[in-house]
């Protein structure tokens, strides 16, 4: 049967984005982790270990992951705090498949729960949560400020956000490095992996119109977040955003 052909998101935050987004990476979900891994050289993870460390302080014992997608980061809040109960949510069904795969396999079907659900219509109550947490998810987001709402929305008053995302590198010459392989190097990797180059093409070019740093701290304050912090990883690739709510 032939593979199906998937088409580039719109970039930004555009209508019709969402369902765009779910099917590429229902295209994607085999290969995902696989990718993650190869087109990073594994810094991914080192990446989500320092989410967990931000979080390390406040000891969260309910923690949602929006776009949690394979599951990844969810798996390894459950480990690392041992008492928490954690729900992951994500759009595409089949990133869900492989990440509940991964549940059984660690061992952590009592403690890890994944599901369907609109990071955008969260299906939980108000000031449920201790902790909530996106990896490389918000730039995905049809409309970032009401996906951000919604965290706030579900987290208990003094709860912590933490958000990982890519990021703009400013200094020279990692700036101009990276920007070479992401733009050139990034797509031709994904594709022959993959066979969906539309996706590494989107990669880069919704980094490249997302508000990152300062901006996007001014973005977390104008929905009510405070106390925010903006940590820089390997050299601005990527950043972790760290806010109450």
């Amino acid at each position: 049967m032939a593979q199906k052909t998937i088409s580039k998101p719109p970039i930004g935050e555009a209508p019709g984005k969402k369902q765009a987004v779910a099917d590429m990476f229902n295209s994607i979900a085999p290969r995902y982790d696989l990718l993650n891994r190869v087109l990073s050289a594994g810094i991914d993870q080192r990446w989500r270990r320092r989410v967990v460390k931000e979080l390390r302080p406040y000891n969260p014992r309910r923690i949602l992951d929006v776009a949690t997608g394979t599951g990844d980061l969810a798996l390894l809040l459950a480990k690392s705090f041992p008492e928490a109960r954690v729900v992951g949510v994500d759009i595409a069904q089949a990133m869900l498949d492989r990440g509940q795969e991964k549940v059984k396999e660690q061992g952590l079907t009592e403690r890890v729960k994944l599901q369907r659900g609109d990071s955008e219509k969260l299906p939980f109550s108000d000031r449920q949560f201790d902790a909530v947490t996106v990896a490389f998810g918000v730039r995905n987001f049809e409309n970032l400020r009401k996906g951000l709402q919604e965290m706030k929305r579900v987290l208990k008053p003094g709860g912590h956000v933490a958000i990982l995302e890519f990021s703009h590198p400013r200094a020279f010459p990692i700036r101009t490095l990276y920007w070479v392989y992401a733009r050139h190097l990034l797509p031709r990797i994904g594709k022959w992996l993959s066979r969906h180059e539309a996706a590494y093409r989107y990669l880069p070019e919704s980094v490249e119109v997302f508000p990152d740093g300062d901006d996007f701290l001014r973005v977390l304050e104008e929905v009510g977040f405070r106390t925010m912090r903006w940590i820089p990883l390997t050299g601005g690739i990527a950043s972790i955003y760290v806010a109450e709510a």
